[in-house]
Order: C-alpha cells, then sequence, then structure tokens
C-alpha cells in the first residue's frame, strides 16, 4: 500500500520553521470547577506527555507532562496550574480528574512534571488537561485535551509468541540464487502472514501491539494499520526491541475480520555497514503482533501471533536498506489482508523459541514521510537512461508512475552527485546496490514506491522505462524521524541561508531511528561521535528529545564491560570503543539533553554509565594522560592535532560535565570528587603539553580550541592562546584547518575569546576549506569532507566521500547561540540569555526558537552604524539581556529611554554590552551611535 504526505516538501519546510513538581502550598486540592479568582487571557497550549503528543503504549509509571503558556502581555507569567486525568473522555469535559487532580499547584513549572496520580495499569487510558494562573492571580480556560495510554506493562499481559517464517526469506522467483553457503551476500526478501478472525458484537475499541526483529508493516481488512515507516526501529536486538501501540478501532468490523503482516529483515538480519555483513543479529526475521478488542459487552477478544498463522512470498522479491527492493507486481494477492481470502496454498507459520531481547514500550519517535520533492529537471546522457534531478540531496524514496506491458522492468538507482558527462556517480556509495527495481502488472497506469528501504539522494537513474517519461514519473518521498522542525534562520546573505537549510536537510537524512553518520553509502551507522558534535545545533533545529532518549539507551546497551562507550550505537562487531570524542558521547549527550530540556531523568539513567567511562579513561591513562590513539581531529585539513593532546582535553571535559551531572543531581560529594580529578587533569594536560608562552604541543587551531572551550588553561595564558588561534587562522589566509571534532567549536570558542570578526570571517569564506566552498559548487547538503568536490582534483577518495554528514554542520549552533545570541540560562530555556553578536558581512539576522518554554525570537538589523533589534522573550520565562551598544551609544526600547522601559531593570555595562533583565513580552531596541 502507498504512504503519502499531504505536504508538499516545500509547504513542510515553511510550517515547520513556522514554529521537579511543584509542590501544594497547603489544603486541600481545590475543585476543578472552581475558578480561584478571574479569567485570565492565557492559553495553554502544547500539551505532551514524555515530549510526545498523545503517545500511545507507554511504559513509564510517572510520565512527565508539558505545555507552554501562551500569553502575548509583557510580564507574563504562571503562577500556578492545575492538572486533571481522567479514565475517560466524558469524564475529563465533566472536570472529573478520577486518575489525579493535582488541585492547584503553586509553580511556575511547564514541563517535567511529574504525574503523581492513581498507578495506571496496563491499556489504562489517560485523559488529561491543564489550566493555570497569571500573575495577577486570574485563571486561564482549561487546555484542549490530551492523552497518553500505557502499554503491556506486565509479562502477563503479554500473550503473542514470536513467528516467523518455514524457511529463509529468500524468494522463491529470484533465479540463479547463490547457493545456502553463500548465502550472507544474498538479498532477503519481504513474507506476508496472515490470520482471519470473528468478531460476534460491536467493538468499542481496538489496540494493535506490535513489533518486530526486523522490519513490520500491517494491514487490517485491507487497511493500512501502521502509518509509520521501519517500526519497530534500531536497537541492539540481542538486549531489547521495542513494541509500538496503534488505534485500529475504525478497522475492525462485526463479522469477518483478517489481519495481515508484513515482515522485511531491516536491521536484523539484512546487510549492514561495508562488511557486506548480514545476519548482524540473527538469520530469521521474527514479527509479534497482539491485537486486543474491546466489545460492547466490556469483555476482551485477543488475537495473538502464534502457530495459527499461515504465511507466503509476495511481491517484494528483495527488501533491504543498503540493496533496495524488487517488487514484482505481478506477484500481487489481492485481497490477501481481507477475510475469505483462499490461503490454502500458504504454509503455518513457525513460532520461535530463541527470542531472548527484552520486549519494552517504544520510548522514540516514529520515521515518517514527511514530505515530497518534486523532480526539477531530467535528462538523458545515454539512450534510454534518464536522470531525474530532484535539487535536493536527501533519504528518502522515489515513488515511480509508469504504464506498460506486464513484465516490463524499471529499474532507478541513486546518487547524490552526477559524473561529468552527466551519468549518476555511485562510486562513493562502495558497495551499497542502492538500486529499486519495479516490475510492472500491466494493469494500466501504475504507481508504486518502496517500503523497506530508503536512500541518500538527490539524482534518480531510471532505465527499462516504457517510452520516454516525463518529469513527473518520479517524484521523491522523503523519510525521517519525527523531529519536529523548532528552528528558523535567515539572514542578509543568501550563501548562509543555504547553508542552514542544508544544515537541516542533513540533519533530517541522518535522523533515521538512530542519528547515523550517511543515508547513502554501505555504512549508515550511529557515530557516536558525529552525534557528539553535532547535538547541540541538533536540538536547536529540531525538537530531538524524543529521539535521543531513544538513542542514548541503545548508546548505554553498547557500553562495555569496563565502561568504554562505543565507536557506533547500536554497537555493531567489528567496531571499536573507548575513542576519545567518540566515546565522550557517553557524557556530552546526556548532559546536553538535560541542558537543553531539563531533563532531570536523562542524567538519573545515565549517570552511573557516565561513571564507568570516566573510570575507563583512568584506567587507561597513565598520570592522567590519555594514549595517543583513535581517529583524532577527522578529516582535518593539513593539521595534525596530537591525539593524546585531543584525548585527554576530553577526557577533561568528560570529567567535568560528570562532576556537573552529580551537582544537578543533588550529589554533592561525588560533584566534588569528579571536579578534583577535573582540576587534576588540567595540570597533568599543561604540565605535558603546555609551554610557558602558552604554545600547546602541536599547535594546530583544533589544539587550542579544544584548551579553550573545555578550560584547560590558567587565565594568564588564555589571550596568548588565543592569539596564537587567530594567528594560525590569519596564516592560512583566514580559513579554517579543522575536522570533525574542532569545527564542532571553533566558532563558539572565537566568540567567546573576543574574535567575533574573525568567526565571520570563516563563515563567509566561499573558498577552500570552508562551509561556502561546497555551496558555491551547488551543495545543497552538508559534506562529510571540506574537499568532497574540487575544480582542482574532482572527486575525492571514493572509499569515504558522503555527501550528507551533518559534523560539519555544528556550526549551526553558531548561528543561533551567538549570530543571532539565543541561549539558556541554566537547564531548559526557564531562564535565558539573549547576546546577538552582529558582525562584519551580514546587515540582519532573524532567528526563532521553539524552546521546551515557548517560541523565541531574535531579529536584528544594521541601519549604518545603527542597530535596531527586535526581541520576544516567552511567557513565564525570564531573561537576561545583552544589547550590543558602546559607551556614548544612545538606547531607546520601544521609543523610550531604556531606563524607563517597562520590564527592563538595568544590571550592568560590560564590553560591548548593555545588560539588563527583562520579563517575557516583545521589545524592540534602538541603538544609536553618535553622529
Amino acid at each position: 500500500m502507498l504512504r503519502h504526505s499531504s505536504v508538499p516538501i516545500a509547504a513542510f519546510f515553511g510550517l515547520c520553521f513556522g514554529l521537579c513538581l511543584g509542590m501544594c502550598m497547603g489544603g486541600a486540592p481545590i475543585a476543578a470547577e472552581d475558578g480561584g479568582g478571574a479569567a485570565s487571557p492565557a492559553r495553554v497550549e502544547r500539551l505532551r506527555c514524555e515530549y510526545r503528543v498523545d503517545p500511545r503504549g507507554i511504559d513509564v509509571a510517572r510520565p512527565r507532562l508539558s505545555w507552554i503558556m501562551v500569553d502575548a502581555r509583557r510580564g507574563a507569567r504562571q503562577t500556578a496550574y492545575q492538572i486533571l486525568v481522567a479514565s475517560d473522555p466524558e469524564k475529563l469535559a465533566r472536570n472529573e480528574g478520577d486518575l489525579w487532580d493535582s488541585g492547584r499547584v503553586e509553580s511556575s513549572l511547564t514541563n517535567q512534571v511529574e504525574y503523581d496520580g492513581q498507578p495506571p495499569a496496563s491499556r489504562t487510558e489517560c485523559h488529561w488537561k491543564v489550566r493555570i494562573w497569571d500573575a495577577d492571580g486570574a485563571v486561564s480556560e482549561f487546555s484542549r485535551p490530551a492523552m497518553w495510554t500505557m502499554g503491556l506493562l506486565d509479562d502477563a499481559d503479554r500473550q503473542a509468541r514470536w513467528i516467523q517464517a518455514p524457511a529463509a526469506l529468500y524468494h522463491p522467483a529470484l533465479e540463479n540464487q547463490a547457493t545456502q553457503e553463500e548465502s550472507a551476500n544474498k538479498i532477503q526478501a519481504a513474507g506476508l502472514f496472515r490470520k482471519e478472525f470473528a468478531v460476534d458484537q460491536p467493538v468499542r475499541k481496538a489496540t494493535l501491539y506490535a513489533s518486530a526483529l526486523g522490519l513490520f508493516d500491517v494491514e487490517l481488512n485491507g487497511k493500512e494499520a501502521v502509518p509509520d515507516l521501519f517500526p519497530p526501529g534500531w536497537t541492539d536486538y540481542n538486549k531489547r526491541v521495542y513494541y509500538n501501540t496503534y488505534d485500529v478501532t475504525t478497522l475492525i468490523s462485526q463479522g469477518k475480520n483478517a489481519i495481515g503482516a508484513t515482515l522485511a529483515p531491516g536491521w536484523y538480519s539484512g546487510h549492514i555497514g561495508w562488511f557486506k555483513q548480514a545476519f548482524l543479529y540473527g538469520k530469521d526475521p521474527k514479527i509479534w503482533l497482539q491485537l486486543e478488542l474491546e466489545l460492547a459487552d466490556g469483555s476482551r477478544k485477543t488475537v495473538v501471533t502464534d502457530d495459527s498463522w499461515k504465511f507466503s512470498f509476495g511481491p517484494e522479491l528483495e527488501a533491504e536498506f543498503l540493496a533496495g527492493e524488487t517488487y514484482d507486481a505481478r506477484l500481487r494477492m489481492p485481497g490477501w489482508s481481507e477475510p475469505n481470502f483462499d490461503d490454502a496454498a500458504w504454509q503455518p507459520a513457525v513460532v520461535a523459541s530463541d527470542v531472548t531481547a527484552k520486549l519494552e514500550a517504544q520510548p522514540g519517535v516514529p520515521v515518517l514521510i514527511t514530505g515530497e520533492v518534486p523532480t526539477q529537471s531530467m535528462s538523458e546522457p545515454q539512450p534510454g537512461v534518464f536522470v531525474f534531478d530532484l535539487g535536493q540531496n536527501f533519504a528518502g524514496i522515489a515513488r515511480l508512475r509508469v504504464q506498460g506491458p506486464a513484465g516490463t522492468r524499471v529499474q532507478m538507482r541513486f546518487a547524490e552527485v552526477l559524473n561529468p558527462d552527466g551519468t549518476i556517480y555511485t562510486t562513493n556509495l562502495r558497495s551499497a546496490r542502492a538500486t529499486d527495481t519495479y516490475i510492472l502488472s500491466g494493469e494500466g497506469v501504475e504507481t508504486w514506491q518502496p517500503r523497506f528501504t530508503f536512500h541518500g539522494f538527490r539524482y534518480v537513474e531510471v532505465t527499462g522505462y516504457p517510452g520516454r517519461p516525463d518529469k513527473d514519473a518520479i517524484r521523491g518521498v522523503a523519510v525521517n524521524s519525527d523531529i519536529p522542525l523548532v528552528g528558523s534562520f535567515a539572514c542578509s546573505n543568501p550563501m548562509i541561508n543555504q547553508l542552514f537549510r542544508n544544515i537541516v536537510w542533513t540533519q533530517r537524512a541522518n535522523f533515521i531511528s538512530v542519528p547515523t553518520d550517511c543515508p547513502q553509502r554501505d555504512e549508515r551507522l550511529g557515530w557516536t561521535g558525529d552525534a557528539e558534535v553535532f547535538i547541540r545545533a541538533a536540538s536547536y533545529n529540531a525538537d530531538v528529545a524524543a529521539f535521543f532518549t531513544k538513542w542514548l539507551r541503545d548508546l548505554e546497551d553498547a557500553q562495555g564491560p569496563e565502561g568504554d562507550f562505543p565507536d557506533v550505537a547500536p554497537r555493531i562487531v567489528a567496531m571499536g570503543g573507548g575513542t576519545a570524542a567518540w566515546a565522550d558521547a557517553g557524557t556530552i549527550c546526556p548532559w546536553t539533553i538535560h541542558h537543553v530540556y531539563a531533563d532531570r531523568r536523562v542524567l538519573e539513567e545515565h549517570f552511573d554509565a557516565m561513571e564507568r567511562w570516566i573510570g575507563y579513561c583512568r584506567s587507561h591513562s597513565e598520570g592522567l594522560l590519555r594514549p595517543a590513539q583513535g581517529y583524532g581531529d577527522w578529516l582535518s585539513i593539513n593539521a595534525d592535532t596530537p591525539k593524546d593532546v585531543l584525548a585527554t582535553a576530553f577526557f577533561a571535559y568528560s570529567t567535568r560535565l560528570t562532576a556537573e551531572a552529580a551537582e544537578a543531581l543533588g550529589m554533592k560529594d561525588k560533584a566534588a570528587q569528579y571536579m578534583r580529578l577535573y582540576d587534576d587533569i588540567r595540570q597533568a594536560f599543561q604540565k605535558a603539553y603546555v609551554t610557558d608562552d602558552g604554545r600547546i604541543q602541536g599547535n594546530t587551531q583544533t589544539c587550542y580550541v579544544l584548551a579553550l572551550r573545555f578550560g584547560l588553561l590558567p587565565e594568564n595564558l588564555r589571550d596568548k592562546a588565543t592569539r596564537y588561534l587567530a594567528e594560525d587562522i590569519a596564516r592560512r589566509d583566514h580559513h579554517l584547518s579543522t575536522g570533525f571534532v574542532g569545527t564542532a567549536y571553533l566558532m563558539p570558542t572565537l566568540s567567546d575569546f573576543g574574535q567575533t570578526d574573525l568567526a565571520y570571517r570563516l563563515l563567509l569564506n566561499d573558498t577552500f576549506p570552508s562551509w561556502g566552498f561546497s555551496i558555491k559548487h551547488g551543495a545543497t547538503s552538508i559534506w562529510e569532507r571540506w574537499d568532497g568536490w574540487t575544480p582542482e582534483k574532482g572527486f575525492q577518495d571514493p572509499g569515504m566521500n558522503s555527501f550528507a554528514h551533518y559534523a560539519f554542520g555544528a556550526v549551526g549552533q553558531w548561528l543561533f547561540q551567538y549570530a543571532a545570541g539565543i541561549d539558556t540560562d541554566g537547564p531548559g530555556f526557564r531562564k535565558i540569555i539573549l547576546r546577538p553578536h552582529p558582525g562584519p558581512g551580514l546587515d540582519f539576522v532573524n532567528a526563532r526558537y521553539g524552546s521546551i518554554c515557548g517560541e523565541i525570537v531574535s531579529e536584528w538589523r544594521k541601519d549604518g552604524d545603527d542597530l535596531t533589534w527586535r526581541i520576544i522573550v516567552p511567557a513565564n520565562v525570564s531573561a537576561t539581556v545583552c544589547v550590543p551598544t558602546l559607551g556614548a551609544d544612545v538606547v531607546t526600547v520601544d521609543g523610550q529611554p531604556i531606563e524607563n522601559a517597562l520590564g527592563l531593570k538595568p544590571l550592568r555595562q560590560e564590553s560591548g554590552y548593555r545588560v539588563v533583565s527583562a520579563v517575557a513580552g516583545e521589545y524592540r531596541f534602538h541603538v544609536q551611535r553618535p553622529k
């Protein structure tokens, strides 16, 4: 069945960009109908549970609730809230919180509010709403209702059994298959499972719980039951696998019914990585389904996978991520997921007895179709070879529209770039076949798109097409995890605007169940170093809280017995661990999620793993100096940062973050212990690598950046180190030399140490090496290498040359945090800092960021020597506002002297800024320089 997005990609992009529990103060909870004061114009919006909208089937006993306060009045703030949670929507509509009525809670919290009602049992529906009291004591209307449901919390609730095909998933319709001994190189197919059942009375509610060791899709009575792609996602299937929960009430009828499931190998048994390795977790994909029907009389009927199900191969002859899909439309079986289908030729499914993975509720977000990318142009570089240019490098699939004789084979191959002769360049895909093939049924106009694979591409080569296709024969379908875009950035320079778009597109192309390195070649692994350097930029672009909640469990599952975090998570055979900067994702990523979303629980869950990593570093050091091993500053340009310098710097940084995590968790003794260790590592670093005049061993940009950023230098040497950094950049004709690691920290370090003008020069460069260089040569995504292609040399080493790698896109953090000046002051944007860094080369910057507490706006524009700056501090948030000024500048706010502005309080004058505190509201600053 085809899945369509109703949103064209351009409109989708625009729409997406448009965007500690307090204690009750004595007495009994007030009744829900008691307003407790006058009506407030404030509204409560964006209700979420565990970071998700109306999640189904969660297994968190005390889920965290969040909302935002919407109120444009200056000084708007929440002083109290009331949450009602009811077991059905009718009770909630009557303001009956039979599961929980929090009463009036005197608190300003709008997120990370833990449910504190009756412990919900398995399958419980929890319908909830919130109202708040404002600064005047007036109460808002209740929010629109939201909900969550509990999953199957106890083992006894899970009655389904794992089933699999009676033989290996190699389609019998394919000829010239390799022998069984060569099966590791064969491409697996997708298989079909079905069962019929009867319902003797009306169905009040139907819920499907579904999982697979592999990928699944489900149909009920011929209709799509699963809206997402690639469920249940990638985990270490030897340790845990998730089930997803779906409301399928509208798909069940009284009388005869049928359920059909398609099972594909996916990450479980398909080929993964560049090792041509299949069967990483097992040879035979398995599926687990439990359909629960609540009937009109209150009874429950359950349909589960067991040995009563039947199996057959279908039209998917091949279905793997790296190879692609082969689909024979002649083998479709109309009605196979409907009742009364003749399945006499089908075989009995086999119950699997070798599943040891723990089955848990899905904590992450689904992979969805998020938009469509129409073809921009079509060429024919060779007779019968048609190349469709979609105009954007992205991850997803191609939808084919074709008409022709039965048996006609139309082949689609995918590429990010073209050869000089206009043919597609696929050498950089290495062993990934990345080919989809459709065999026509001959029944009129046929439309098809694969459902168990994806590719990274801008260009689609089509061969075997009957006749000459028109441009609409191919349409791109963008696929990625459901990470709502929350940030937008625009400025006066078109190249920088393209850079921002490239960063976002590349993030989305690589956030598919796990944060991968690339979406196109035979790799697509959850590289920890890439995730670590990019996570802060990622959190400005999109809401990644739930996405990383899931992946951080993958990361801890992959931690070695000595405490070493892996190079990739989920961990796969032949990949190492304990690598400096890569393994430090185990401290940096949990800390960043805590910092951005005020998520204390993520620290609680992963603090032990953070400690084990520090223990590993300590035991694998000599005199607190880490060995010269690992990847170093990967893909730097003519700059060899010593690996021991880099590794020891990250040892110090991870130790400091672990100390800060302990402090946040109230572990005072451990916080002090790790801060002492951090100080000892600093001293060892200085003694081993820093000269008396501030030179650092290696003398590279990355050496100075890490030492400055991680606080490893004594105060008296910081200015010198900053000067050496600036001199090295100048010596390279004002170009960077940093690789994956150094680039992530380069721009923030320059601005923090008074070199913002130099940062702007690097940003605006369009000569090699720079961000602008790739854009000048047509890039629509972030390249893996600074020199992925050059006019002089052409393509770089095809062994490692992705054109969709987000690591160098870490500069996106600087665009928001420094150019626009939007940052959090403490965890979770409850207090913020607005401190823009206007610089040479940009006339204006417009940025918005939808924080967990509401949307923040920073828009500045130069007018000659004057500056105007519009900001919005969201309701219930306070800000420290740093207005760019020189001493004699005249500053007005909304036409009034800044000293008289409502909602502002002068704090201090510091270098280049006048600093004031601000309550929530919109402010327009004008800075006039004396003529």
